[in-house]
């Protein structure tokens, strides 16, 4: 179910983003949303670890705050993998990398998983 919610997290908050910035978020069709958020739930379940791991003296040293910085790289990857999508630069991407922890915690609490 963790897995699920992760996923749906990941493509609602591309929708979600795409409502409340028109101006910045832009794709060619429902299609490459749905495949931007399954690329994006797959960065931060493989790649992600790995460059936290790597990261963790940094993340440290700002208690924590540089996390949303490498959230927001792995939405900024994803953008840059998908070419039929466009995230609009560093500000949108942080806003969607919270939207998905936001919509993670939501969809968690009304499902009732453990974190």
């Amino acid at each position: 179910m963790k897995t699920l919610i992760h996923l749906a997290s990941c493509i609602g908050a591309i929708f979600l983003l795409q409502a409340l910035l028109p101006q910045d978020v832009h794709y060619a069709n429902v299609t490459v949303a749905l495949t931007t958020g399954v690329i994006l739930w797959l960065i931060n379940i493989l790649i992600r670890p790995i460059i936290k791991v790597i990261t963790l003296p940094i993340t440290l040293l700002t208690l924590g705050l540089f996390s949303l910085v490498i959230n927001t790289l792995m939405v900024m990857l994803a953008d840059y993998l998908v070419d039929a999508i466009s995230f609009g630069g560093f500000l949108p991407s942080f806003f969607l990398a919270l939207m998905v922890s936001v919509l993670q915690v939501v969809l968690s609490g009304l499902f009732h998983e453990n974190h």
